[in-house]
């Protein structure tokens, strides 16, 4: 008997803004640009990519390419798309200072 494999999409558990903040803190603390990426299209996707491209003013099939693992978008793309999702970026330092 073959197991049956179910597939999974983390933007089907994006469903609060708690658990959004919280997925993009651990993959930007992670800090793979192609992870971020990655997730932002989750987010987007979440939400609703055309609503997103609205929110934005990109267009929803460059948000696909640019929000992807493959992707690598500008920083004001990052930044527009954290404020679609009522999100800002913060900075934090790394662990002890002294």
């Amino acid at each position: 008997m073959t197991a049956k494999i179910t597939p999974w999409d983390a933007a089907d558990f994006l469903t609060t803004p708690e658990r959004v903040a919280e997925y993009l803190d651990a993959v930007f603390d992670d800090g793979d640009p192609a992870t971020i990426a990655a997730a932002l299209g989750d987010v987007a996707r979440a939400k609703g990519m055309s609503q997103v491209a609205k929110d934005t003013g990109l267009a929803r099939e460059a948000l696909y390419r640019g929000l992807s693992d493959k992707g690598n978008p500008q920083l004001a793309t990052v930044l527009d798309v954290l404020k679609s999702f009522g999100l800002k970026l913060s900075v934090t330092p790394i662990g002890d200072t002294a």
